[in-house]
């Protein structure tokens, strides 16, 4: 990046950067959730997946504030320095992660294309991708023109960080502190069934205000709408997935229930945004509507396979 400044060198920099970092989340979260709960007879401690989730949300806080202080220091170049600085630390890190070693492999991970038609055979398994694009996919709205709407509205760029950081800071509250429970309490369907409805509350108000007590009292609702949303997700995936296949169901989930529908959904946000304005919000809100009764699918499937076992 220090060397690029054509726009298409640009371009291609940042392609290859994002195809060299996409698998890292999926792999990490694919190993932190097969290690979380060691088999039966080993000495292994377990731990709760939400904590892994929770710590890089917790440090992301924490990374925005420093890195906002190191370019009123040191200007924008810093970024790219220090982006280096911590890639090559997560390399050394990398090297430290122990291999998850499967005990009875499925046969069909000799075959990636016939592990991803396994998986997509799988009813509760499609309905669980369903689910997490119309949820997931509801934010894209938010993400992109939220922090625009405010600052037309006059909410100064200081209340609008609060109101950002109130949205994660909720994330590491869910996946530290309730959100395990809350996943075990209302099953995981329950808790889709919640991320669902939770996200058809926080857009309507999107939709009608931009009065910053209103929005500070909805914020905090996207540690539903995500944590406890993914917290679900995962819980499911450990339960639905044959063993060895945990990778490539964290890719579709990644790819198709997370970055497909977020960048589809992106698109659409703009055109939205262009003619209705904050109206579109009514959009977003009505794609958690639709995930509602997918997730009683979801939950009558599970509960059918426990029976059979």
């Amino acid at each position: 990046y220090l060397a690029a400044h054509d726009g298409w060198i640009l371009f291609g920099v940042s392609l290859l950067h994002a195809a060299a970092l996409a698998p890292i989340t999926i792999l990490a979260d694919a190993l932190a959730l097969g290690s979380a709960t060691p088999p039966v007879h080993s000495a292994r401690r377990g731990f709760e997946y939400g904590w892994v989730r929770g710590t890089g949300s917790g440090v992301f806080i924490i990374g925005t504030l420093l890195s906002g202080q190191a370019v009123s220091s040191f200007g924008l170049d810093i970024i790219i320095w220090l982006q280096a600085l911590l890639l090559a630390m997560a390399a050394c890190a990398g090297i430290l992660v122990p291999e998850l070693i499967h005990h009875r492999p499925a046969d069909i991970v000799r075959s990636p294309a016939g592990g991803v038609r396994v998986l997509l055979g799988i009813a509760q398994f499609r309905n669980l991708v369903i689910v997490a694009s119309l949820i997931l996919g509801s934010h894209a709205m938010h993400d992109a023109f939220a922090v625009i709407r405010w600052s037309a509205a006059g909410i100064s760029p200081g209340a609008a960080s609060l109101l950002w950081s109130e949205s994660v800071a909720a994330e590491v509250f869910v996946f530290f502190v309730v959100g395990p429970a809350l996943v075990k309490r209302l099953t995981p369907a329950g808790a889709l069934a919640m991320a669902a409805l939770a996200g058809m509350l926080r857009w309507t108000v999107a939709a009608q205000t931009t009065d910053v007590i209103a929005l500070g009292f909805v914020q905090p609702l996207h540690g539903i709408t995500f944590a406890l949303l993914h917290l679900a997700c995962m819980d499911l995936i450990a339960r639905l997935v044959p063993q060895g296949l945990e990778g490539t169901a964290q890719a579709i989930y990644g790819t198709v229930g997370i970055g497909a529908a977020s960048a589809l959904l992106t698109l659409v946000s703009g055109a939205l945004y262009a003619r209705l304005g904050a109206q579109g919000f009514w959009v977003m809100a009505s794609l958690c509507v639709f995930a509602l009764p997918v997730t009683l699918k979801l939950r009558e499937g599970v509960l059918g396979q426990s029976h059979r076992r």
